[in-house]
């Protein structure tokens, strides 16, 4: 049997046992998150050989153990499940809230030696940039590429199909063919909403986007595609609408 990155390390022997807890007997913020992720595992459950649903499992009770600790949220950890089940099924070994260069990514995947790193954007725009959404959203994507996009081999920026994400062009092109206009450009936007710390322009230099990631949770699906291709297609949506 293939054995995945959750491990003992990640403390799984307590996440089951908070997973395996009566639902009577949980707090209601963990009562409706278990239920919650429980569904959902089940579902994805109906197509996979044992070895791969015990691998899910595992990941799954990890993600209890870290709510019952306040450390993950139900939109973020059903993206992750839904994810993690298709790199499963490709091969991959896979841990979720995965500690990596000194930051926490949402997926982490090893295949061959190689490792890809995932990170979900939902598109949630918290009360205090109510005024300025869309720009908010534009620093957030490009400060998690910077941030993230060269900690391993590959990395995949996941997205729901319901929010059009707006990706850096720099992002697409090598980054020694960035030139310092684009790299100051994207410091000047993720400076503006992220300080501590702030991204680098050596971040921003080194970083990649190598897969975007279209997560379906209604329909428990995961659809890869080039950087390029959904570039292309959320531009046109945007300037169908008047974005930017």
């Amino acid at each position: 049997m293939r054995r995945g990155l959750a491990g003992q390390d990640h403390g799984l022997n307590k996440a089951s046992a908070a997973g395996g807890a009566e639902l009577v007997s949980l707090p209601p913020r963990l009562r409706k998150f278990v239920r919650d992720i429980e569904d959902v595992f089940l579902r994805l459950c109906q197509d996979l050989p044992p070895e791969i649903r015990i691998e899910l499992e595992c990941l799954k009770d990890k993600l209890v153990w870290l709510k019952a600790k306040g450390k993950v949220k139900i939109n973020h950890s059903v993206m992750e499940l839904v994810c993690a089940k298709e790199l499963l099924a490709m091969g991959y070994s896979v841990d979720v809230e995965h500690e990596i260069g000194g930051l926490v990514c949402d997926v982490y995947a090893e295949l061959d030696g190689r490792g890809l790193v995932v990170e979900i954007e939902t598109g949630f725009v918290p009360p205090e940039h109510a005024l300025d959404p869309m720009r908010y959203c534009m620093a957030r994507v490009a400060s998690k590429i910077a941030r993230y996009g060269s900690l391993t081999d590959s990395f995949a920026l996941a997205l729901p199909p319901h929010y059009v994400a707006v990706v850096p062009e720099a992002f697409l092109s090598p980054g020694e063919s960035r030139s310092e206009e684009q790299v100051a450009a994207i410091k000047e936007l993720c400076d503006y909403y992220y300080h501590n710390p702030p991204v680098s322009p050596e971040e921003i230099r080194s970083a990649r986007l190598d897969w975007v990631f279209i997560i379906d949770v209604d329909r428990l699906s995961v659809k890869v595609m080039e950087p390029s291709t959904y570039l292309r297609a959320a531009r046109a949506f945007l300037r169908a609408v008047g974005g930017p």
